[in-house]
């Protein structure tokens, strides 16, 4: 069966909270909720989880490269005490503030880690479009499944064509949840092309609509595929981007 998840920046407590209501309130299609762990805010990803209301699943992000070898992993208490069995592995950008502590530690070592020390938790990992060839990316997937994962989170798709020849050379067995996200101004175009190396295709255009259609149709693939599909809306309103759609 299909799931649906929205992935929600925890910016504040209180702004993930009231996300959180709306899309239990007013989206009942969204049966699950993902939240990364990013440096600059305050509130740790399996934190934010822990908000989410009855009926949501949620999936916390956790970079590898914060793992400490040497201790305890630092989210098994919340995982524990908030029912927490998923998690999306990453390998996590180096900070900026290079007084923050990072460890040599890749997605690969982080699954086998989560695998042995939570073995309840299911294990996703990331499939990246942009990064590397296709050969490349396929054998990077194959070692995270080898590795202990289940299935995969992607980033962001523009262009269903590249989709469907990703869809081809995913293992078999392992989940997928496609993703989306919302561009609606030359900086967002931008850092999705510089930064990501993301492709978007001729026809794409700076607007909701156009992000609303194709999330409509990356829908439509994840359950023709009998796999799972995952909404980010950046800088927009979740009802305005999801209404009529899930």
């Amino acid at each position: 069966m299909t799931r649906i998840s929205l992935e929600l920046v925890p910016r504040s407590r209180s702004k993930l909270r009231a996300e959180l209501a709306l899309v239990a309130e007013q989206f009942p299609g969204v049966d699950t909720v993902n939240i990364p762990d990013l440096t600059r805010f305050s509130t740790r990803s399996w934190e934010g989880c822990a908000f989410a209301p009855a009926g949501l699943r949620a999936i916390p992000h956790v970079r590898a490269i914060d793992l400490n070898p040497k201790e305890p992993l630092p989210m098994v208490g919340a995982f524990l005490a908030h029912g927490i069995e998923e998690v999306l592995i990453v390998s996590g950008d180096a900070p900026s503030d290079m007084n923050r502590r990072v460890y040599n530690v890749d997605a690969e070592q982080a699954i086998r880690r989560f695998r042995r020390e939570l073995p309840h938790v299911k294990v996703y990992a990331g499939l990246d479009p942009y990064r590397q060839s296709f050969a490349a990316e396929r054998d990077y997937l194959e070692r995270k499944l080898e590795a202990g994962a289940s299935g995969f989170f992607t980033q962001p798709f523009f262009d269903m064509r590249l989709v469907e020849a990703y869809a081809d050379i995913v293992p078999d067995g392992a989940e997928v949840w496609w993703g989306a996200t919302t561009v609606t101004e030359e900086g967002s175009l931008n850092y999705w092309q510089t930064r990501n190396r993301a492709v978007f295709p001729r026809a794409f255009e700076l607007t909701m609509d156009w992000d609303r259609r194709f999330a409509a149709q990356l829908l439509a693939f994840a359950r023709a595929q009998g796999q799972h599909a995952y909404f980010m809306p950046v800088k927009t309103d979740v009802g305005a981007y999801l209404q009529g759609i899930v």
